[in-house]
């Protein structure tokens, strides 16, 4: 199972980071979708914020594991920006989670 945490400051707060861990072992390797669309989806959410906003999240990478910290941004603009990108990542995962409940889990943790 893929199990996804989604770090808040609030109950409706900004995300301050995201940790993804885990496969989901809809089938063998090289034809899990589910791993796919959730490695596709976080994968290209850090890309995307860096390409789109010039800021470098503080990411750990490893076999089945992919964790993003938003790092301090002072520009209210670029803050609202990264702010769009990862909830739209919660909604993508969410989307998939919808189909596919059996294999991925979301957290979402308030600190």
């Amino acid at each position: 199972m893929i199990n996804v945490r989604i770090t808040r400051v609030s109950a409706q707060g900004a995300i301050v980071g995201f940790a993804v861990k885990g496969h989901a072992e809809y089938a063998r390797k090289g034809w899990d979708i589910v791993c796919a669309g959730v490695s596709t989806v976080t994968f290209g959410t850090v890309n995307s914020i860096e390409e789109l906003t010039g800021v470098v999240l503080d990411t750990s990478i490893d076999d089945g594991f992919l964790s993003g910290t938003l790092v301090p941004v002072e520009d209210p603009e670029v803050s609202a920006k990264i702010q769009l990108l990862l909830e739209s990542m919660v909604v993508m995962l969410g989307n998939i989670a919808e189909s596919y409940g059996k294999y991925i889990k979301i957290q979402q943790v308030i600190i």
